[in-house]
């Protein structure tokens, strides 16, 4: 397979040293609900892989930034070398320095990032809200943490609780399951929750790309 695109939270950009792929699949649910996420894997190009991570180079930033694929530098993603199935998650911030956190969340591949001092540190296939309970879309912060957390409207369990909005839209831990679909939360694998938990503070920044965001620029064949 060719060197294809580079792709960061689930978004493809037309050059660069990582391929894109997705396993379509259906659901009552949630329709646009994929079998699979997407695999980031080091192939022959520019981009430097070491200790588990790809290394952006110069010019696939600047043209991530001029797509607005992302609106702040990233210097490197994990090298993620096989399809992340729901349930599964990658997390490795070794050797990454303290520095501002960030969230993104793109709806159209179901991923989940989080960014530290510009390294991504982790990523995880989400479920999030079904057409009845959409889940909001924009730039949020962290108004809140509980470690445990009960909802009272639901009567469900939601372990590591990062409260979104005032009317209690959450991320947190869940059985993240194909076709599954929350009231419009953003559902994540028990242990990514527990990670991302500790990893971010009230007033972090979490940034929710719509599934039906315009791609720039077509995956080549």
């Amino acid at each position: 397979m060719k060197a294809a695109a580079l792709v960061i939270g689930g978004l493809l950009l037309s050059a660069g040293a990582l391929v894109l792929e997705t396993a379509p699949g259906t659901s009552a649910t949630m329709p646009k609900a994929p079998a699979h996420a997407i695999v980031r894997y080091a192939a022959p190009g520019p981009a430097a892989t070491s200790e588990g991570r790809i290394f952006l180079t110069q010019a696939q930033l600047r043209q991530a930034l001029a797509s607005g694929t992302i609106d702040r530098p990233v210097k490197s993603l994990l090298a993620v070398d096989s399809p992340l199935s729901f349930g599964e998650y990658k997390w490795n911030d070794r050797g990454i320095p303290a520095g501002p956190t960030w969230v993104r969340i793109d709806l159209a591949s179901q991923l989940i990032s989080i960014f530290r001092a510009g390294h991504e540190i982790g990523t995880a296939v989400i479920v999030y809200g079904g057409d009845n309970k959409e889940t909001p879309v924009g730039k949020l912060h962290i108004l809140g943490k509980a470690r445990k957390h009960r909802s009272s409207l639901y009567d469900a369990e939601m372990p590591y609780t990062l409260r979104l909005t005032n009317d209690g839209v959450s991320i947190h831990g869940s059985k993240v399951l194909w076709g599954a679909a929350t009231h419009g939360c953003i559902g994540v694998p028990l242990g990514f929750a527990q990670r991302l938990f500790d990893a971010t503070r009230v007033g972090d920044e979490v940034v929710i790309v719509p599934a039906d965001r315009p791609m720039r620029g077509q995956r080549p064949s």
